[in-house]
């Protein structure tokens, strides 16, 4: 069991998209619960998207690159920056789905606000990992 583990995590792919299923689920957590105490889709979307980039810096710095930990904060700036175009987008998605044209995701659901905001929630978060994974292969962590 203990070699399966391993060798899960070893592959570098597996490993991504597991922690970036995690990553998702801390941000999705943290999201909607801002959310439901104070409606405000804008700070719940901004607080779970820090809390999703510092979890998912340290597990893909540390578990799925296998990065040493010389330049480790170079790239925390590289990883952030990264993150921080997602974030935009999440943003973006967030104002255009939530905050200016609810109904456009509200017709299918009675326009609840709180369904509209989850499945918006959904969608942008599985745009953002395909989006997330190419940035850190291609501009954070380089194998040497």
């Amino acid at each position: 069991m203990k070699t399966c583990i391993k060798n899960f995590f070893d592959n570098e792919i597996l490993s991504y998209l597991f922690f970036g299923v995690a990553t998702t689920l801390v941000s999705i957590i943290v999201r909607i619960t801002i959310f439901y105490l104070c409606k405000q889709e804008l700070w719940a979307t901004a607080l779970g998207n820090i809390a999703g980039i510092l979890f998912a810096f340290f597990t893909n710095d540390t578990i799925v690159f296998k990065q040493k930990r010389k330049h480790w904060f170079k790239r925390l700036i590289k990883f952030t920056t990264a993150r921080f175009i997602t974030f935009l987008l999440d943003l973006l998605l967030t104002f255009i789905f939530v905050t200016s044209y609810p109904h456009i995701i509200g017709q299918f659901v009675g326009d609840n606000l709180n369904t509209i905001n989850t499945i918006e929630t959904i969608f942008a978060q599985l745009t953002i990992i395909v989006l997330n994974y190419i940035f850190s292969k291609v501009f954070v962590f380089k194998k040497h």
